[in-house]
């Protein structure tokens, strides 16, 4: 009798289905980054005059404070408020480390992006256990908390004055003030790119995955062992590092601090780029840095008028493409696919 073939059809074998449809594989990803900042790094060559890379500059910093409070507030679903806070603290952080301290200012800006962290598990502690508008009174509270410390210790901060001739950071003898802001540009860019790596990977990661799960069933993402308070903390901490670190750089480009910072108007620029970017992509918030500055800065000459026809522009994209920037390049490419295809 002959052996019984239990071999299975190959045309009954499942086939392969991906674990997340529709998500690029981190190869992919990796080199999509890895070409995209490459073509950034050449800007410089075409872009020659100081207050074009003055902007650029601009864009690098709003996006990284951008695409981190994309973490907390889109992957996490964190109403944090108190965002802006933390690059504030960055700012006034490194300007007391250099100006008082007298610290090295390379190893001030990494210190500024940690005592950011820390003031983020600060606020972290009390809202572990709450929701929605109660999040965002504490963490607007612990905003306000901040600026009137800094409005307080006037000897130390400035007051309202803030404080000006901040130590910049220097690169052996190369003169960062007379280079057209040539140097200024790269250290922004790498900025960018170290968070955007950062991001990314810890969105990829087990621990992106069970955020977002808190984010999207946070009771069953509990009864299945995820750990609330511990997703939450390390959401927002995650946050809060190259926040600080933007901060701090942003103090040492411009030289001076303001209790500004701490503003609506800031807040409200750089919550726009994250809603009109597209929540939950980190890219989007980047993206949407570039296409809100440079927009602004070219309807300079409208004046007051700038402002209104800026806000108009988010409210038809979002109407529009509920999901922004990263909403309308999806769908473009589908369109683009089908069309290939027949």
């Amino acid at each position: 009798m002959s052996a019984v073939d239990t071999s299975t059809p190959s045309a009954v074998l499942p086939k392969a289905v991906p674990l997340t449809p529709g998500r690029v594989s981190w190869q992919r990803e990796a080199l999509a980054l890895v070409v995209g900042f490459a073509l950034l790094a050449l800007l410089p060559l075409v872009i020659t005059d100081s207050y074009s890379r003055h902007v650029l500059i601009m864009i690098f910093i709003y996006g990284v404070v951008a695409s981190n409070w994309d973490l907390s507030l889109g992957y996490g679903g964190v109403f944090n408020f108190g965002h802006l806070a933390l690059f504030g603290i960055g700012v006034y952080a490194y300007s007391l480390l250099t100006k008082l301290a007298e610290m090295n200012p390379w190893i001030a800006l990494v210190v500024s992006g940690l005592i950011a962290v820390v003031a983020a598990v600060a606020v972290t502690v009390p809202i572990l256990r709450l929701k929605g508008i109660y999040i965002i009174l504490v963490t607007f509270g612990f905003a306000q908390l901040v600026m009137q410390v800094i409005l307080s210790q006037s000897d130390y901060t400035g007051g309202t004055q803030g404080i000006v001739r901040i130590p910049t950071v220097t690169w052996f003898d190369h003169n960062m003030v007379r280079d057209a802001k040539f140097a200024y540009f790269y250290i922004a860019l790498a900025m960018l790119g170290a968070s955007t790596v950062f991001l990314r990977a810890l969105v990829r990661s087990r621990t992106g995955i069970s955020i977002v799960a808190l984010r999207d069933n946070e009771e069953y993402a509990v009864s299945r062992g995820i750990s609330l308070a511990r997703q939450r903390l390390i959401t927002l901490a995650a946050s809060a590092f190259f926040t600080g670190i933007a901060g701090a750089f942003y103090a040492a480009y411009q030289r001076n601090a303001s209790i500004e910072v701490f503003g609506m108007s800031l807040a409200t620029i750089i919550l726009s780029m994250v809603l009109l970017g597209g929540t939950s992509t980190i890219y989007g918030a980047i993206i949407a840095s570039f296409v809100l500055t440079v927009f602004s800065e070219s309807m300079a000459d409208f004046g007051a008028w700038r402002p209104i026809i800026t806000a108009l522009l988010i409210i038809v994209v979002m109407l529009v493409y509920p999901s922004g920037i990263m909403g309308m390049l999806k769908s473009a490419s589908r369109w683009m696919t089908r069309s290939r295809n027949g």
